[in-house]
């Protein structure tokens, strides 16, 4: 269902919001996000996002975990390169077909994901530290929303694709 969202609402509002979006876009690439002291800047969203679905869903296969991801396996396996040879990831045979390989979270990654997860949420909490819990959870409940929307605009068949909301 198509709809020109200038005559639903204020087109003033929806001028804002997409610039706020592409403001928003832009400031979180410069910064990735990546949290305070030390740990700033330290993992790109590439990495942390692969760690952080490998930390969620358990060891997986490459084609599995694009799948879960919403994006190409030819990708997965170029991002995952780095994070083998710097030790955060793990190949393992499969348990059920030992000529399978599943990349698994290894304890120096979990430890490293830890780290930045900690740090990031040292961050939002100092981003949000004026915010009352309930603008908190309302801004958490929409961007939560927005992504939802914007995954499923991007899925081929009009189903959920891509990263799913962090727990």
């Amino acid at each position: 269902m198509s709809m020109d969202m200038t005559t639903v609402g204020d087109t003033g509002l929806l001028d804002t919001l997409q610039h706020e979006v592409a403001l928003f876009a832009r400031r979180a690439e410069q910064t990735r996000l990546g949290g305070v002291g030390q740990v700033r800047n330290s993992m790109d969203r590439a990495a942390y996002l692969l760690l952080n679905r490998l930390d969620k869903e358990g060891p997986m296969g490459v084609k599995a975990l694009a799948a879960s991801m919403g994006i190409d396996s030819s990708t997965v396996t170029r991002q995952v390169a780095p994070l083998v040879d710097t030790g955060l990831v793990k190949r393992t045979s499969h348990p059920e077909d030992g000529r399978a390989v599943v990349l698994q979270l290894s304890p120096r990654g979990q430890s490293r994901l830890d780290e930045v997860r900690s740090s990031r949420r040292q961050l939002m909490a100092e981003l949000t530290h004026d915010w009352a819990p309930e603008e908190r959870e309302a801004f958490c409940s929409l961007l939560t929303r927005f992504n939802g929307a914007l995954s499923s605009r991007m899925a081929p068949t009009g189903g959920a694709a891509g990263e799913q909301p962090a727990s």
